[in-house]
């Protein structure tokens, strides 16, 4: 479902603050594969994603996404083979819209646009349906500004748009570091549900190693650019939070130094 191949990326190019942020990166995933990314600052992770997304161009390499190069589309072209939510929950939404027009928005995504008035009643009972799966009591605010929910609300609102329209690749980029344990596991659990349910193929980055084992099929572990580190199957689901600290520094020869990630485990 997914081709990367020896994609490279440079920041500031030629300045004091040159940065290599991707390094010659190949990945391949299979249709249903949730892959769980992990690393320290600056490993390349968010980068890695944003490359998938064309946020911005890759320097070398070729994007695949079910068998359609993708690498010169820009962002938007992207955006119908794709769901991405943000680690910000006030992005991937518009603030200044209700609940239900933001699920028709997502709907729509990737679709012709119309002139023709927008949500039919028939529409509003499949999102009143999907909202309360959420258990989140949207299901009676559809017209709600979305700017006025909580940020849980918000980020399982995006997950839950994300996913409307079943996409080739989830990418899911820390979408739950700005929330508080008890939000960040009910959102988790609609994550493992919704991929499960759709058996959708999922790039997860996270900053927590014990969600990035017990997530997923597949783990993959980056440090500068590069992926040092890929595991799955039963060998990822016996793996302990020091597996992986060793395995780190085996792998780049250097003492794990991310307090982050370090505290959230």
């Amino acid at each position: 479902m997914l081709e990367i191949k020896g994609i490279s990326k440079t920041f500031n190019v030629g300045t004091v603050n040159e940065k290599q942020a991707l390094d010659r990166l190949s990945l391949t995933l299979n249709d249903g594969d949730f892959c769980t990314v992990i690393g320290g600052n600056g490993a390349g992770k968010s980068t890695m994603l944003n490359a998938i997304a064309g946020v911005w161009p890759v320097d070398e390499g070729q994007i695949v996404i079910d068998g359609q190069d993708v690498t010169k589309l820009p962002e938007h072209k992207r955006a119908k083979f794709m769901g991405r939510v943000f680690q910000d929950p006030m992005n991937g939404t518009a603030a200044s819209m209700g609940i239900e027009e933001n699920l028709a928005l997502a709907l729509r995504r990737g679709g012709r646009r119309t002139l023709r008035p927008g949500i039919r009643n028939q529409e509003r009972k499949l999102y009143r349906d999907l909202l309360s799966r959420l258990g989140l009591g949207l299901e009676t605010r559809l017209t709600s500004k979305v700017g006025l929910l909580s940020g849980g609300q918000r980020q399982a609102l995006t997950l839950l748009m994300a996913t409307l329209e079943r996409p080739k690749l989830l990418l899911l980029d820390e979408h739950t570091a700005a929330l508080d344990p008890k939000t960040a596991r009910k959102v988790l659990d609609l994550t493992q549900e919704f991929v499960e349910e759709q058996n959708l193929t999922a790039l997860m980055v996270t900053h927590n190693m014990k969600d990035a084992i017990a997530m997923g099929n597949r783990l993959i572990m980056m440090h500068e650019g590069r992926i040092i580190y890929d595991v799955s199957g039963e060998t990822k689901k016996n793996l302990t939070v020091e597996d992986l600290l060793k395995k780190f520094g085996e792998a780049s020869g250097e003492e794990f130094a991310n307090d982050r990630m370090m505290l959230a485990n």
